[in-house]
């Protein structure tokens, strides 16, 4: 049971506007090997900072993408993207945050997103950008 039940609502609603389904099947992979990890990434990530009010979801999308290519955390980028296009950003967008990103990470971490936005893209059937 949530610590707080208001932020992991709030963050279970947040979650279905922005992936639907399949990001709350990737929370349920958490919350089976370690519910408490689940909780805090729930109420915290999304009831908590995705659904302040400041930033619109599509700017967040933005900001996270980002954060991750620096990071060089890809393995999080295609739950990201999805959300991102689910949210309005346009794949010319998301292409362009990645070549941008190239001049501040450098080119081995924008390819690797690279390679991450061409998976996705080709997944949802995306071919004209």
């Amino acid at each position: 049971m949530s610590r707080n039940p208001e932020s992991y609502n709030k963050g279970i609603e947040v979650l279905n506007d922005m992936v639907g389904e399949p990001g709350l099947k990737a929370i349920g992979v958490f919350e089976k090997f370690y519910p408490d990890f689940a909780d805090f990434l729930v109420s915290f990530g999304f009831g908590e900072i995705y659904s302040r009010e400041a930033l619109d979801y599509k700017q967040r999308e933005l900001i996270t993408l980002t954060a991750l290519i620096t990071q060089g955390a890809f393995e999080q980028m295609p739950f990201h993207l999805n959300a991102a296009l689910n949210v309005g950003l346009t794949p010319k967008e998301i292409v362009e945050l990645v070549i941008h990103s190239a001049a501040y990470v450098g080119f081995p971490k924008a390819c690797s997103a690279m390679t991450q936005v061409m998976t996705v893209f080709e997944q949802r059937g995306i071919k004209d950008i």
